[in-house]
């Protein structure tokens, strides 16, 4: 009986293994060879931050380096200013993520929630600005931001940076939040919660997927940015890491090594954002381009 048993058994297993897959394998060979095209642009840029010119002119410009200088990356964060330039970014991204976010959670709000004759109206105004090419606005911002006394300071970049996010937040945070059932504030009303706590009580911890999207879009927009940065900010204390990196070919000469640390620098903090929160990213634009 346990042999007949084990026959069973060993019958039922050779049922349960599928036999091979040609077009699987194909297909899995093909997305493997398109991630490998993709990533290694990264890798390269890596290990082309460690080598110096002599062995990249000496044909090692794609290869291992033979020696591993970690003081390009010192060189360019102390006599390149990179330090300094990452410090501007990090501080003129996050004060426009706080901003518009801000700004998108408490509009969108508006619209959705509170009657008013204009609300279609003042929606349909802000997405206007997804209309509106990025380089056209660049003289008229540089002529208003002369005669406010703005240029060379940080609200020069702040300013544009946050209107330029408004509309995309916009129609992220409408078309998530037209999906909260209204049940829920009606209750938090009928407990004694004003609009200002109900909004932040109860609206803004369900749209936080949301809020997340928004904020990734506009670090990616803000953090990226080289055009504003280098028109509106003259002032080598105040540029922001675009721009550093860019000048950094005068700065450095042909010193390739430290140039390409200092992109390797400016290339992590979006990598971490996006290995952190791509999941959150694609989750939360599905649900609202599918609830919206």
């Amino acid at each position: 009986m346990a042999a007949e048993m084990k026959q069973k058994l060993a019958r039922g297993q050779k049922k349960r293994t599928k036999p091979f897959c040609f077009s699987s394998f194909f297909l899995y060979l093909f997305l493997g060879i398109v991630t490998l095209i993709q990533v290694y642009p990264l890798i390269w840029l890596f290990l082309f931050s460690f080598k110096n010119n002599n062995e990249i002119y000496s044909g090692n410009a794609m290869g291992i380096p033979h020696v591993w200088r970690i003081s390009n990356y010192y060189s360019v964060l102390t006599s390149g200013n990179v330090g300094i330039y990452l410090i501007n970014s990090v501080i003129v991204t996050g004060i426009t993520i706080v901003l518009s976010t801000a700004l998108i959670t408490t509009s969108a709000y508006a619209i959705v929630r509170m009657r008013w004759k204009a609300s279609h109206l003042f929606l349909n105004y802000i997405l206007l600005g997804l209309m509106v090419p990025i380089h056209a606005t660049l003289l008229p911002l540089f002529i208003v931001l002369r005669n406010l006394n703005l240029l060379n300071s940080y609200l020069s970049l702040i300013l544009p940076y946050v209107v330029f996010a408004l509309p995309m937040g916009a129609f992220i945070m409408v078309g998530f939040m037209k999906n909260i059932p209204l049940e829920l504030e009606e209750s938090a009303c009928l407990d004694g919660c004003n609009v200002y706590q109900t909004f932040w009580h109860i609206v803004f911890p369900l749209v936080r997927p949301a809020v997340a999207t928004v904020a990734i879009f506009t670090f990616l927009s803000s953090w990226n940015e080289l055009m504003f940065a280098n028109t509106f900010i003259n002032n080598d204390r105040l540029k922001t890491l675009t721009v550093g990196i860019m000048s950094l070919s005068g700065q450095q000469g042909t010193a390739w090594g430290p140039i390409g640390a200092g992109l390797v620098i400016a290339t992590v903090p979006t990598l971490l954002i996006y290995l952190l929160f791509s999941k959150q990213l694609q989750k939360s634009v599905i649900a609202g381009a599918i609830k919206g």
